[in-house]
């Protein structure tokens, strides 16, 4: 039984950290590709890049703040991963931790929107929403992570109930 509890928390800490990888990652591409090309339909990025450089603004930096913030939440969930395997947390704490990983990154998304998509929609004077379905996903799967987190505890609940043989009204 021992030896299945590990091979589960590996097993979740790999997967949670494919998991936050694969959202950081649509985040910056949302953020620095999907959004600006969307938002000025017909330019190139680099047009695009190249017309805000010219207006003053600071596309490196916006550009360098994003991939710094995908970046922070891959080493968050390696850091996760280590930690909870070091310390032999169970399987479900381990879900938990990265549920929640995943659900800050809805703040964060919001935080990255701000970078290069402030400056498109100053210097063409659109508006400063995101463009693409892509941020409604990236929110969506946060309020998910969120609302799995207690569903989570209660499931691990039910079942160390259903294994001592209590009812969940006991």
């Amino acid at each position: 039984m021992r030896q299945r509890v590990g091979v589960n928390r590996v097993l979740v800490a790999s997967v949670g950290v494919l998991v936050v990888t694969a959202y950081a990652g649509l985040m910056a591409l949302q953020a620095l590709v999907l959004d600006p090309l969307e938002a000025v339909p017909g330019q190139t990025l680099a047009q695009i890049h190249t017309h805000l450089s010219t207006q003053g603004f600071d596309v490196a930096g916006d550009i360098l703040s994003v991939l710094v913030a995908a970046a922070i939440g891959v080493v968050l969930a390696v850091v996760v991963a280590v930690s909870s395997i070091f310390l032999r947390l169970k399987p479900t704490m381990v879900a938990v931790l990265f549920l929640a990983v995943l659900a800050l990154g809805a703040p964060v998304t919001f935080g990255t929107g701000f970078a290069l998509g402030m400056d498109v929609a100053d210097a063409y004077a659109v508006g400063g929403e995101s463009h693409t379905v892509w941020a409604g996903v990236l929110y969506m799967s946060s309020l998910a992570a969120l609302v799995a987190i207690p569903l989570t505890f209660a499931g691990s609940w039910a079942r160390r109930n259903r294994q001592q043989g209590r009812t969940a009204l006991a």
